[in-house]
This record gives C-alpha cells, structure tokens and sequence, in this order.
C-alpha cells in the first residue's frame, strides 16, 4: 500500500516517515542543506508476508504544489500531518482541500510535535481538526498524536498503517495500463528508468508499452513495484520500470506510459468542476488556470457549459481547453489552480476527452455528457445509445473510458446495440434509432421517385444529401448495405430504387440499346466516345449523347467525362481494380501504373482517375493517389437478383 503524506510546511512529515520506516525521504542535497522537501521523495518498509508500506513524502511549501500534486494523484490513502502547536495552517487547509477534490477518501491523521504543548493544546487542536474534517470525505479520519524527536505515538500510528496495509487489497483493474510519470532518469548499464503511480491495470516485464505524447513504442525490460523487483505492476502501486530504446530526453514528468497506443494527448476536455467554498467569489467563463491532472501541469481556460458562472461550493459542466496537450481519460481527478498558481480554486473530473468542435453548450450535448458523467460502463454507454441519433463512436467510447476490446465486446452484447463496421469508424446503434433511420431514408426514397418520374433513382450520393437529419456518410453506407441485403431496396447502374420502382427504355431505345452495348463491352476498359460511337451505329453525336443520357437514368450506363459513357458493370470492375492495384502500391498510384494495370491510353487513362476522385474512391496529391474507400462502398451491387 501506498501512503502519501499532506501537510503545511516544517509540519514535520519528512521525519514522521524517517521515524515510521527508518529512511530519509529527502534525496535532493538542496533538501537536506535547507531542511525542506522540495520534490518527491520516497520512503518502504517491509511488513513481511510479501506486504510493503510506501510512503510518498510531498512538499509542503506553497511554491511546490505541483510537486506535491504530482505525488497524490491516483493513491487511495493520504497521510495529513498537522503540528500541534501551529494547528492547521493555509497549506493544511489546502492539501485537505486537494485531497478531498482528488476523491481520497483513506486517511490518517498524524497530530506531530506533542512534546511542545500540554494536554489543553493537544485538545483544542483536535476539535480543531475534527471541525476542520467535518464537510470533507475524511471526516471521522483517526488522530494519532506522535512526537518523531521523542518516539511518543510513533508505534500506534506505525501498528495502525501496518494494520491497513495489511488488509488493503490491491486493485488488479482489468483496463488498460497507464502510469503517470513523474520521474525518469538514466542507470548506467541500464537505460532509462521511469518511476510513478500506476492509474489503471496491468503491466509485466517484456510486454510492449508506449510513451502517450509521442506514440513511441519501447519494451519493459524490468520492473521494480513497491521498491521490489517483481515481474509485474498494477493499479495502486508505485513502478520503478526500465525501458529498452527510449531517450531520457523524449520523456518529462506529466507524459503517460500506457499499454494502448490509442491513448494520445488531446488539448480539451469536458469535464465536471468543483469550486472550492472557501472561494470569495464565483468562477466565471474563459477564467484561465493551471491545471495538474495525474503527474501533469499545464494552462489553460474553463468555457462553463451551463450559464456564465460557478458559484463557490457548487459544481457545473466545463470543456477545458489547454494550451498544451495532455493525456487524460474518463474520471481521472484534476485540480485547476489561479491564473498565478497561488490558489488552488477547485477540481473535477474528466468526462470526454473528445468533445465536438461546435455547439459544445446545446442541450443535446449537455444530455450526452451527463449521460457519460455516469461511473458504470454498462449505465453509461446505454444512456448514451439512447441520445445517439447518429450512432455511438465504439472506438472512442473505448478509449474515453479505457475499456479493453473484451470488455467493449461484453458491453454491446448486453445491450444489444447494432454495429455499423466500415474503414472509419465502427458504430453502435440503439435499435430504435436505426429502425428510424432506414424508414426516414425509404420515405426519402419514395419522395424521390414521386418527383423523378423518368429516373430510375437517385445515386447513393444524392439520397444522402436529401436527408434532412446529416447523417453521416459512413453510418448511410452502413444503412444503404442493409437496406440492399435484405432487398428493401435495389440499386442498378448506381441509382437507388425501391423494388416496385421500374423505368424501362422505350422500344426504339431497346432496340438502340442493343447495338450500343456490345459496342461498349466489346473492350470493356476502353469504351469509345460518343462520337465515335455515333459514328458505328451511322447517327448523329447528338442523339446518342441524349440516348446515352436516357439510359444513365436507368442505371445502365454511367457518364464519367464529357464525351464517354461506361458500362455499369465494366466501370465497377476498373474500380475494384484500382483499389487491388493501391494495396500492391503503398506509396500511391500514378497514372502510368494505372494506365499499365489497365491497359488503356494516357487520356482515358486521366479521365476515368478524376472520375474516381470525384465519387469518392480515391484521393489525388501531386502526381499521386492513394485509396479513400473501397470500391464496395462506392459501387454497390444487389444482394441478390429477383
């Protein structure tokens, strides 16, 4: 178990851990020159029985609270140590105050210096203190007077740590690893080591972790948990872990170790702020701020979400937009300290760490994130299926509440939601709103062909973007692919129909359409142009440009340049050739490998790439083109021929 001190300065915490274990916390020389602790310092003592009690000694001077937030951040029990004959003093009152804010709720309290008061002193401090705990998550917290210059309390407050640690359980969180760093240095022979608390689940040596701001990846070569060498590290312990390949100069104090490459830096969060009651006015917008979140400490601004301010004591939703990216997840604990980090002001927890770009204030979004504000995965992702008109991000779900595949996998059967899988993101839909979606696109549909008399149906393109709702366009190829699989609709020639929606050609355009479509399968890569054509079947240019137009409307034929027509089902195989041909080219296609690949000339060759560009299949940069989509989403076929 992990204890971290909290206290004013010259409390004496650094020498109340000497006394408990036996060592000096105080490692910097400047420490011991001036007699305070300045950063972190860290003192264990075997219990046996394969038990450890560590101790994170903390600052205690108003200038290194960043220091000392960094050493509280993601522990469960927290040592306060007040002196008796000072009582509680501004910083007692504020690491009480971040303590609480960091929703520890384990403590003791270590009421030091006996040996300088008599017992009135001793009696009054401790009504003092009991007052002070009274509206905090420590209320009720034992209070062990101790003197660490005579020994007096010394044993009692040591058998009572001893006692909780030996009955604290650790807690094996089955999410992804992340460890907080605050602390990495080199060991000759070794490499560079990174010491700090474990936030969430498991890690054990020889398994491959990254470094959060950069995405680096490095292996865990060993691991030493609790000062002891172990071959694991989980949630609640402090890791000393050396990395294999990594520069001590990528790595700082606020960066994250994490098993899952997805988890990456961002620069806003929604999140629910608490503001401190002991504030004398309220927290208004845009108030700019430090923020310390895990090990982390940058700037930025408080955007409230509902109305324009906090008042002191309560508690509202907030996007915070920093200055600087950190990696934060769903319900890490922060605290926001004054634009001259004199006073800390409040603290919260993180909600989303992938707002959207507007409209962070409408009522839709507060719903969602009071929807999300809910601790239960399971609570949380079936409150929000319900607000998700367009679907459920899975993958950033995922990653907001850093859920592993398995348990994202249990989630959605539980709650039967309906997965839309396509190359940008996988959605999950509650089945209400799915049902909705289809019926709005098939009246969308009919409302087409009663205004479109001699067109077949519209392209999958133009359905989209005759809907009123904005879908989007991955969740609409999602619901087109299953409205085609169970034949609720049909698609020819890349227009939509509803089964009972037939156009045919007139009997002289029949008659036409067969002479003109073995001329255009004859080289189905190369059909001619229109004039040529005309000139085959001996009419005017003109009037098979206008036939060739009527027969586009029923999906027979599609137009990609001024003067050709293809074949539907030629242009569809030249599509799924250009997507075979991208995945052998990792570094793009360019118009000679396609024109080479296609066996066709370098015009047409031009032509039928810039049609691709403009359905969406692929992307052109310079000379080259890389693949958007697959050809299956952008040339869709019938499931099946009635």
């Amino acid at each position: 178990m992990i204890v971290a001190t909290a206290g004013h300065i010259d409390h004496g915490k650094t020498l109340l851990v000497r006394a408990i274990t036996g060592i000096d916390a105080d490692r910097l020389p400047e420490e011991k020159k001036r007699g305070m602790t300045i950063d972190l310092g860290f003192a264990y003592t075997s219990l046996g029985h394969n038990k450890v009690l560590g101790f994170v000694d903390v600052p205690g001077h108003e200038k290194f609270i960043g220091n000392m937030l960094a050493g509280v951040t993601g522990i469960d029990y927290s040592m306060l140590v007040i002196a008796a004959d000072d009582g509680p003093m501004p910083q007692t009152l504020e690491h009480l105050a971040i303590i609480n804010l960091l929703g520890i709720k384990q403590c003791v309290i270590a009421l030091t210096k006996i040996d300088r008061v008599n017992t009135d002193r001793l009696i009054e401090v401790t009504a003092a203190i009991n007052s002070l705990l009274g509206s905090t998550n420590l209320c009720g917290s034992p209070i062990y007077p101790v003197s660490a210059v005579t020994g007096e309390g010394v044993k009692e407050i040591s058998n009572h740590l001893y006692n909780v640690a030996n009955n604290y359980s650790e807690n094996f969180s089955s999410g992804n690893f992340r460890l907080a760093i605050d602390r990495a240095f080199t060991i000759p022979g070794a490499g560079l080591v990174v010491t700090g608390t474990v936030f969430s689940g498991v890690i054990e040596v020889g398994s491959q972790v990254f470094l959060s701001s950069t995405g680096q990846k490095t292996r865990i070569r060993e691991i030493h948990s609790n000062n002891k060498k172990s071959n694991q590290g989980s949630t609640g312990q402090r890791c000393a872990i050396n990395l294999s390949n990594i520069d001590k100069a990528v790595v700082k104090r606020g960066d994250w170790l994490v098993s899952s490459p997805n988890i990456m830096p961002v620069n806003k969060i929604d999140s629910e702020l608490h503001v401190l009651n002991t504030e004398i006015r309220p927290l208004i917008h845009w108030t700019p701020v430090h923020l310390h979140l895990g090990s982390a400490h940058v700037t930025g601004n408080i955007a409230i979400l509902e109305g324009n301010s906090i008042d002191p004591g309560t508690s509202a939703l907030v996007q915070i937009l920093l200055d600087s990216q950190i990696s934060a997840l769903s319900f890490d604990r922060f605290i926001i300290r004054d634009q001259s980090a004199q006073r800390t002001l409040g603290g919260g927890h993180v909600i989303d760490i992938f707002p959207p770009r507007r409209r962070r204030s409408h009522p839709n979004r507060i719903a969602m994130l009071k929807a999300l504000n809910i601790n239960d995965d399971n609570i949380a992702f079936k409150s929000s299926l319900k607000l998700s008109n367009f679907g459920l991000d899975l993958h950033k779900f995922s990653i907001n509440r850093n859920l592993t595949d398995n348990q994202i996998k249990q989630i959605i059967k539980k709650n039967e939601a309906i997965i839309i899988d396509s190359t940008q993101s996988k959605t999950a839909f509650h089945k209400i709103i799915w049902q909705q979606l289809k019926n709005d696109t098939l009246a969308a549909l009919d409302i087409y062909h009663t205004k479109n008399n001699e067109i077949l149906g519209p392209s999958i393109d133009q359905l989209h973007k005759s809907l009123v709702n904005n879908i989007p366009e991955n969740t609409f190829h999602g619901l087109i692919n299953e409205l085609l699989n169970n034949q609720s609709v049909n698609i020819e020639g890349g227009l939509l129909h509803l089964p009972n929606k037939e156009i045919q050609l007139s009997s002289k355009d029949e008659k036409l359409w067969g002479v003109v479509l073995p001329l255009l399968i004859r080289n189905p890569n190369q059909p001619p142009v229109i004039h040529d054509l005309a000139k085959e079947v001996n009419l005017q240019p003109e009037y098979i440009n206008q036939f060739l137009h009527r027969a586009a409307n029923l999906g027979l034929v599609i137009q990609i340049s001024k003067n050709r027509f293809y074949e539907h089902n030629s242009l569809t195989e030249l599509a799924y050739s250009f997507e075979t041909l991208s995945k052998e080219l990792i570094d793009g296609v360019t118009p000679s490998n396609f024109r080479d690949h296609a066996g066709m000339g370098r015009n047409l060759t031009i032509e039928l790439l810039e049609y691709f560009d403009r359905s969406g299949l692929s992307k052109r940069s310079g000379n080259i083109r890389t693949l958007v989509k697959p050809a299956q989403e952008i040339f869709k076929r019938n499931k099946k021929k009635k």
